[in-house]
C-alpha cells in the first residue's frame, strides 16, 4: 500500500513541478489530467474490493451457510433500533405527559421498553435458530 502512495506522491511531484515550469494557463488540464490518475486509483480499489466480496459471497452460498461476519441480527442493527426509539421517545413523552399527565409517561416508557425487548428476544430467538440450524464444518 505504501508502494502506491509513494507512486501517487510522485505523480503529484510531477504535477505541481510542470505547473511551476508550464504556468498558470495550463493548471486547469494538469490538475484534470492528475485527478483523472487518482480516479483510475480509486475505481481499480473499489473493483478490487467487490471481485473479493462477490468471490466470499459465492464462497458462502456454495457452502449453504451463512457468512460468519454477518449474523442474522447483527449488533449494528440491536444499536439502532435502540438509539431510533430513544429519539423517538422524547416526542412520545411529550405528549404522552402532556395528555395523561405522569401516568400517560409510564404508558409511553412501558411502550418503549416493551417494543425494545421484544426485539432483543426476538433477534435473539432468530439467532439461536440459525445457530442450530448451520453445520459444524468438522461434520461431513
Amino acid at each position: 500500500m505504501e508502494a502506491r502512495d509513494a507512486e501517487l506522491k510522485k505523480e503529484l511531484d510531477a504535477t505541481l513541478h510542470a505547473r511551476r515550469e508550464l504556468g498558470e494557463e495550463y493548471e486547469s488540464a494538469l490538475v484534470d489530467s492528475f485527478l483523472g490518475k487518482v480516479e483510475q486509483r480509486l475505481d481499480g480499489t473499489i473493483d478490487r474490493r467487490m471481485r473479493r466480496h462477490m468471490a466470499e459471497q459465492q464462497m458462502v452460498v456454495a457452502r449453504g451457510s451463512r457468512a460468519s461476519n454477518s449474523p442474522v441480527d447483527s449488533w449494528g442493527e440491536r444499536f439502532s433500533f435502540g438509539v431510533v426509539s430513544l429519539i423517538l421517545a422524547i416526542p412520545l413523552s411529550a405528549i404522552g405527559a402532556v395528555n395523561a399527565d405522569l401516568p400517560g409517561l409510564f404508558v409511553t416508557w412501558g411502550g418503549i421498553v416493551g417494543v425494545n425487548a421484544v426485539h432483543s428476544i426476538r433477534g435473539m430467538a432468530i439467532g439461536r435458530r440459525a445457530d442450530r440450524g448451520r453445520k459444524s464444518e468438522w461434520d461431513d
